[in-house]
């Protein structure tokens, strides 16, 4: 085959519909405009008009907003955790990290980190390093013998 050989599938080639160019074309006098009104006209741009009627974008609610110093953590629940030990992804012996917990696929990304939720069973005598964990989770981990280090800023409490 060669280049000057080559030619585009039969039917998918069409001519442009040349609009305004005399009765017989189908598309004369008007160009399929109709008649008369705003539409006809040229330079028209009515994008979101609802005739009079309240638009929708005018309708619906408007609420809420996405704070922009907001952060995405990736977060792990001890269930998911025990299991990846008991399959030997992790190793309990040496502190499991988030980049332990990337490399074992437990998390795909770390994001802005990742926070320990209490969902599930906590692996016995286990060290573990995160940005952040759920009250709940620290108090399984250290129940079961092990210790949470947590690198990301904390909360202060509130003095009654």
């Amino acid at each position: 085959m060669k280049l000057n050989e080559l030619s585009p599938a039969p039917g998918s080639i069409k001519n442009r519909h040349r609009v305004g160019r005399g009765v017989g074309s189908g598309k004369g006098k008007t160009g399929g405009r109709g008649v008369k009104g705003q539409k006809s006209r040229s330079g028209v741009a009515i994008n979101g008009f609802e005739g009079g009627q309240m638009p929708i974008y005018m309708r619906l609610p408007k609420r809420g907003f996405t704070a922009r110093n907001s952060k995405t953590h990736a977060w792990v629940n001890l269930g998911i955790l025990s299991k990846a030990i008991e399959a030997g992804k992790l190793d309990t012996k040496s502190e499991i990290t988030e980049e332990t917990l990337v490399a074992a696929g437990v998390v795909r990304r770390v994001r802005d980190g990742v926070r320990l939720l209490a969902k599930g069973s906590a692996p016995k005598k286990v060290n573990i390093t995160v940005t952040g964990a759920s009250k709940a989770a620290i108090e399984a981990i250290e129940k079961a013998g092990g210790k949470v280090t947590l690198t990301g800023p904390q909360k202060e409490e509130k003095a009654d």
